[in-house]
């Protein structure tokens, strides 16, 4: 592996975590040279937190600036810091010591006693609800913050933080730009539909989260000829308390 390669998997958790109420299923398909995706999930105190990163670039500077964005990110949360905290931590070390190098993120935690999910999004694409088998449009896209590690960083205007109640058997679907944005040798996206039907109809055949995730890594590099121009990552979340 790549240098940034060797220092960004020292981060990634195990792909596959939960309990009776939750589980979080996740999945990095690098491209050649792995660049700054990055992903993490973790259950404490009846919540689920999680997050997905996709920094600038695809040198080792990228690498660098998720792995600390992911240090920060595990630093502040321990500590007991709120989303926002969060958000202000993983700016401020990208600001200091990683100039220049910009970074988009999800970052998420689910109450999986009352289903209640708590989110914040800086410059990435929207968290996807997936409700029995469709996708409830526009249901978690609500206006991004700017991304982190601006010069200027956050301000005062930290990210917004929002709230939405789950239903049992939601699924939320969290994904970077090297999903949706894979292209075919006539330029043809990959797209949002293909990538909620792909994995909708998997879990709709009773498959776990896991299996589903990899039939859509396996369509993906498919429709890109085998060869991803950008980091894949995709992290799915499912609540099941009724379980």
């Amino acid at each position: 592996m790549t240098l940034q390669a060797e220092l960004l998997w020292a981060f990634i958790p195990p792909r596959t975590i939960g309990t009776s109420q939750v589980t979080s299923s996740a999945v990095l398909e690098p491209a050649h040279d792995l660049g700054g995706d990055a992903f993490d999930h973790n259950l404490a105190n009846h919540r689920l937190h999680f997050a997905v990163m996709d920094a600038m670039g695809h040198d080792l500077a990228s690498g660098g600036a998720s792995a600390a964005a992911m240090a920060a990110y595990r630093c502040t949360r321990r500590a007991g810091g709120t989303l926002a905290d969060i958000a202000g931590a993983i700016d401020a070390a990208l600001v200091r010591w990683i100039p220049d190098r910009l970074l988009t993120c999800v970052i998420a935690e689910l109450d999986v006693v009352s289903g209640r999910l708590t989110w914040t999004n800086c410059g990435h694409p929207p968290p996807l609800l997936i409700r029995g088998r469709r996708v409830v449009d526009h249901a978690l896209e609500r206006s991004p913050h700017l991304p982190l590690g601006l010069a200027t960083g956050l301000g005062a205007s930290p990210p917004q933080v929002h709230t939405a109640q789950l239903e049992p058997g939601d699924r939320v679907l969290v994904h970077t730009d090297g999903v949706t944005e894979a292209r075919d040798l006539q330029g043809e996206l990959f797209g949002e539909q293909q990538l909620t039907q792909v994995v909708v109809r998997a879990m709709s055949d009773g498959l776990a989260a896991a299996e589903a995730l990899r039939r859509l890594v396996h369509k993906i590099l498919a429709h890109q000829g085998q060869g991803l121009r950008d980091d894949a990552t995709i992290l799915l979340v499912e609540w099941h308390p009724d379980r």
